[in-house]
C-alpha cells in the first residue's frame, strides 16, 4: 500500500487522534475494496473455469460417441473382411483337395 501524505491543515483541525482515526478509517476502506474486488475476480474465474469444464466435458462426450461409431464399423468391416478370407481360403483347400483325389 502506497504512504499517504496526510495534510498539515487538515491534522491541525482534527488533532492527531483524529487524524490517526481518519487514517485508519481510510485504511479499512481500502482493505474492504480490495477484498470484494477479489471476491468478485475469484467469483468470475471460477464461473469461467466451470463453464469451460462444461464446455470440454460436451466436446470429450461427443468426440467419445463418434469414436465408439467409428471402432464399431471398422470391427464389423474387418469381420466382413475375415469372412471373405475363409471363404477364399475354404474354396482354395477344396480346390486343391479335389485336384489331389483325381
Amino acid at each position: 500500500m502506497g504512504l499517504v501524505l496526510f495534510p498539515e491543515v487538515l491534522r491541525e483541525k482534527l488533532g492527531d487522534d483524529g487524524a490517526k482515526e481518519l487514517v485508519d478509517l481510510i485504511n479499512a476502506s481500502s482493505k474492504n475494496a480490495r477484498e470484494n474486488a477479489e471476491e468478485i475476480g475469484t467469483e468470475r474465474l471460477e464461473r469461467r473455469i466451470a463453464e469451460t469444464e462444461a464446455k470440454l466435458q460436451k466436446e470429450i462426450s461427443g468426440t467419445e460417441m463418434r469414436l465408439q461409431k467409428e471402432i464399431a464399423y471398422t470391427r464389423a468391416d474387418i469381420i466382413k473382411w475375415m469372412f471373405i478370407f475363409w471363404v477364399g481360403q475354404a474354396a482354395v483347400v477344396y480346390g486343391l483337395i479335389k485336384a489331389m483325389a483325381h
